[in-house]
């Protein structure tokens, strides 16, 4: 049990953060000015002394008093804190920040701690909301105008390499396959499309149709997902430590650094460029950012809730082949990062059914 007094706990509803303030009795602070007093001596190197035997009036005066209370406060916030957060049964999720007052001999240490709380989702009913989402999704189809218009630009990009070939510039290439009548375009015919692996000019529109059908089931599946995970936050109530909202951010800068990398910049340059600071991207990206932790944790939630996990098998593949293209990745970040996406993607899968 500890020994602290006056312990006073509140709960930060901004930044979602455990607030401890106390004290530590003046005669528990000398029992821990003892204890800090045999660790001082234990490793002092003082002319005339083997080290562990030097006497206290000399480690004094070596070191100074102010030094060793120092010394005593800190070994005893280290060694009473777990007490008194375990008594509060504190649901931290990182170790606390602490801050000590400056210790006065005979007098209480007075201290305080703060530390991120354990996230808190109540959710909405999220199978009521995905089933109604699921009932109203569109039947996807591909009409004859949207085949015919990619035929079409099918024919004008070929007319456009036909042009190039035939030694004409790109720009005006492009232009004039642009400018030209349908009826003046190249046809799609048999000849052509066995040059791309097709076996017939029906072939190919029966497969154009459903490679069209295929795209646009992609992007509706996309929509509806973003549309059904903005219905779950909202209905959401959510309360998370800043630190979450830190990480989204990590990961975004962390990828458009990579993205410049493609482009063979640094990250710098690009923001000389774009005459921004690192601070002020992640104040435009904040919004984002929150968005984007809510959903990672409404995501978690449900996961836990329905007991959803990743494929054993898909996940063992996917890590496999992460590896070969990422080998200097830490294997157990990796391991975790490719669990939770589809652990997530999953999650979303088993949503969609509920209709």
């Amino acid at each position: 049990m500890s020994s602290a007094k006056n312990v006073k706990v509140s709960r930060d509803e901004k930044n979602w953060e455990f607030v401890l303030e106390a004290e530590l009795p003046a005669d528990v602070v000398q029992k821990y000015r003892a204890e800090a007093l045999k660790d001082i001596g234990r490793n002092a190197q003082i002319a005339g002394f083997r080290p562990g035997h030097v006497p206290e009036t000399v480690l004094i005066k070596q070191y100074g008093e102010t030094a060793i209370l120092n010394e005593a406060a800190e070994l005893a916030v280290k060694s009473e804190l777990p007490e008194i957060l375990a008594e509060e049964k504190a649901n931290i999720v990182e170790a606390p920040r602490v801050s000590v007052d400056t210790p006065v001999a005979g007098s209480p240490l007075k201290f305080s701690a703060r530390a991120p709380l354990a996230p808190e989702i109540k959710l909405p009913d999220y199978k009521g909301i995905a089933k109604k989402m699921v009932a109203k999704k569109e039947v996807i189809t591909v009409s004859d105008d949207e085949h015919k218009d990619t035929t079409i630009h099918l024919r004008r990009e070929r007319a456009r390499i036909e042009k190039i070939e035939a030694g004409a510039a790109p720009d005006k290439a492009l232009e004039e396959a642009q400018k030209a009548e349908e009826k003046d375009l190249p046809a799609l015919d048999d000849e052509f499309v066995k040059s791309l692996g097709y076996e017939s000019a029906e072939d190919f529109s029966n497969k154009l149709r459903e490679h069209i059908k295929t795209e646009k089931e992609l992007g509706a599946k996309n929509k509806f997902r973003a549309e059904l995970l903005e219905a779950l936050v909202k209905d959401s109530r959510i309360s998370y430590p800043s630190m979450l909202r830190e990480y989204e951010l990590d990961d975004m800068e962390g990828r458009l650094q990579s993205d410049v990398e493609r482009m063979g910049k640094k990250l710098d340059s690009y923001l000389a460029e774009t005459k921004k600071t690192r601070e002020q991207l992640r104040a435009e990206w904040k919004d984002a950012a929150d968005k984007r932790a809510k959903i990672r944790l409404v995501l978690s939630e449900i996961a836990r809730q329905e007991k959803v996990e990743a494929d054993p098998e898909k996940l063992a593949h996917e890590f496999e082949h992460a590896k070969k293209h990422h080998p200097q990745a830490d294997p157990d970040a990796l391991h975790a990062h490719l669990s939770h996406a589809l652990r997530n993607e999953q999650v979303l899968d088993w949503l969609e059914k509920q209709g």
